[in-house]
């Protein structure tokens, strides 16, 4: 079922979540002992992510460096598969431009049709640490309109190659949105008006970055409607269970901090800090879901203990 059906046929308020693949040669045991614990909890959808190749460099005997590239974390079709096949729940990979052949793209999403998922994300992805050389002929998506415009493609049967019936796939596709403005975007209107282009080249529903002041939610939502994007918004949250996140978490996603969380996480012991993230991912769900928004998803990676704490309270209310 794709992602914006599950949303408008759902009876009772829906909480998904999104994982990251083991590290290359990690047990996916590790990964189903998650989704396994998140069960009890009706997940609509499982986001798995995706990464592209990174650089790393190896002190030699000698004392020089040797430089490696490798995928540290292969695996999301594979992943998807596999949870979708146990548990019976809708996955959706994450697809990248960063790192990526539109031609390695266009298989990854022949395989994905042929197992029958239906469901995925386009993003632009991050810098990677370094250039992948691009074999001559071939080509890469730069941004993330450039893979939604060759998955619609695809949906409309047309393949990089003139095939002779090329059969048209039928995905479903998501796309970022930043309720406080991506980081390059010179401001938030600039930044909503290229999410409506990026809608208006196939896109059916976005999913946002994490956020910790739900009025930036409710305001990209408000802004995003008057410019004409209808999609489903799905609020994206993140659960604080560290000090060391006031500063990680705006450094790398680009997001403010509360005043009133930071001020309480600051002055509190460790060990106390994940139960202040809970207590504010909680009152931000109970707020949103009293909003009526389709769903809530959870950016958890490869930990389940923490969000069922949030979402266990919720459940009895519903």
């Amino acid at each position: 079922m794709k992602i914006p059906e599950i949303l408008e046929r759902a009876t009772e308020p829906l909480i998904s979540y999104e994982i990251i693949p083991p590290k290359r040669g990690g047990s996916i045991g590790e990964v189903m002992a998650v989704v396994e614990e998140l069960m009890p909890f009706d997940p609509p959808f499982i986001d798995v992510t995706s990464h592209s190749a990174e650089a790393y460099y190896e002190e030699q005997p000698d004392g020089t460096w040797r430089r490696h590239v490798k995928r540290k974390r292969p695996g999301t079709l594979g992943l998807c598969a596999a949870i979708k096949g146990r548990f019976g729940i809708e996955t959706v990979p994450h697809l990248l431009c960063t790192g990526f052949t539109r031609e390695e793209t266009e298989d990854a999403l022949i395989e994905l049709n042929y197992l029958g998922i239906h469901n995925v994300m386009a993003l632009r992805g991050d810098d990677a640490d370094f250039q992948k050389p691009v074999p001559p002929g071939r080509s890469c998506n730069t941004y993330a309109i450039d893979l939604v415009r060759q998955i619609d493609q695809m949906n409309r049967g047309s393949y990089l190659e003139d095939l002779m019936d090329a059969a048209p796939t039928d995905f479903c596709v998501g796309v970022g949105g930043y309720p406080e403005k991506h980081f390059e975007a010179p401001n938030l209107t600039w930044d909503i008006l290229h999410l409506k282009r990026k809608v208006d080249a196939g896109a059916h529903f976005v999913t946002t970055q994490m956020f910790f002041d739900n009025a930036h939610y409710f305001d990209f939502v408000e802004r995003c409607r008057d410019v004409g994007i209808d999609v489903p918004i799905i609020p994206g949250l993140k659960i604080l269970t560290r000090k060391r996140h006031l500063q990680t978490l705006p450094s790398r996603f680009f997001v403010e901090i509360p005043e009133a969380l930071a001020a309480e996480i600051e002055a509190a012991k460790p060990e106390h800090v994940v139960d202040i993230g809970i207590e504010w991912a909680r009152a931000q769900t109970e707020e949103l879901l009293d909003a009526g928004v389709p769903c809530v998803h959870f950016y958890i990676m490869q930990r389940s203990d923490v969000v069922t704490r949030v979402v266990e309270p919720l459940r009895k209310m519903a």
